[in-house]
């Protein structure tokens, strides 16, 4: 029988990507069981279909990566000190890290017409720096979701993004271009979340937390839909 857990967290996952679920510790596959339905739900929003197929406009490419950045260098400066503080000291956070990536990329797409401030975006950022001082189990369930779909769902994503920037003469982004394998990179990223020494209270909100990041993503993929 098919149980929550052996059902693909996305519908683009290889046959490797099923085996290596396999092997998660068992906060990971229980984030995954908790977060698996808006991830799907994420992948089947109207902009996710349009930058999947390559049809996106250049002007919801850079409103997406304009909407991101802020929040980024939050979780870039915060989400190191919150592991570590929690018992996690040895994940690869330079590595992970998108910021100086997007710094790169929204110099690229200076010249591509102005988007509109996202609320969404702007709602996220004071909801983690609030989560920084408070709940910095809840702060590392936004850097789970964000850096995780990044060297997942970016394998996707960015040669799509590429193809519509060279339209435009324009080089590849580095936002989904890592320095090491994603796959290590992964692995890293989830035996960290495992070591986190939290009470049982903790781990069931970080399981809520992880289901409100997706959320806020659904939130900012419809704000990118309606700049088609």
């Amino acid at each position: 029988m098919t149980t929550a857990t052996q059902t693909p967290f996305s519908k683009h996952a290889t046959v490797n990507d099923s085996r290596r679920h396999s092997r998660f510790g068992p906060r990971v596959r229980r984030l995954h069981s908790r977060i698996g339905q808006a991830h799907h739900q994420a992948e089947g929003m109207g902009f996710s279909q349009t930058l999947l197929e390559g049809q996106a406009s250049p002007r919801q490419l850079a409103a997406l990566l304009r909407a991101l950045a802020p929040a980024y260098d939050l979780l870039d400066e915060l989400a190191p000190a919150a592991a570590a503080g929690l018992g996690a000291t040895n994940l690869p956070w330079s590595d992970l890290a998108r910021s100086t990536a997007l710094v790169h990329d929204l110099g690229l797409l200076a010249n591509v017409p102005a988007t509109p401030d996202s609320p969404v975006a702007a709602a996220w950022c004071e909801h983690l720096k609030g989560l920084a001082g408070q709940a910095p189990h809840r702060l590392l369930a936004h850097a789970y979701v964000r850096y995780g779909g990044d060297l997942s769902g970016g394998r996707q994503l960015a040669p799509q993004a590429d193809a519509i920037l060279a339209g435009l003469g324009l080089p590849a982004l580095s936002f989904w271009s890592f320095s090491r394998p994603s796959i290590d990179l992964k692995e890293a990223l989830h035996k960290g979340i495992e070591r986190l020494l939290l009470s049982a209270r903790e781990e069931e909100e970080l399981m809520d937390e992880a289901q409100a990041a997706f959320a806020a993503t659904r939130a900012l993929l419809a704000e990118l839909e309606s700049l088609a």
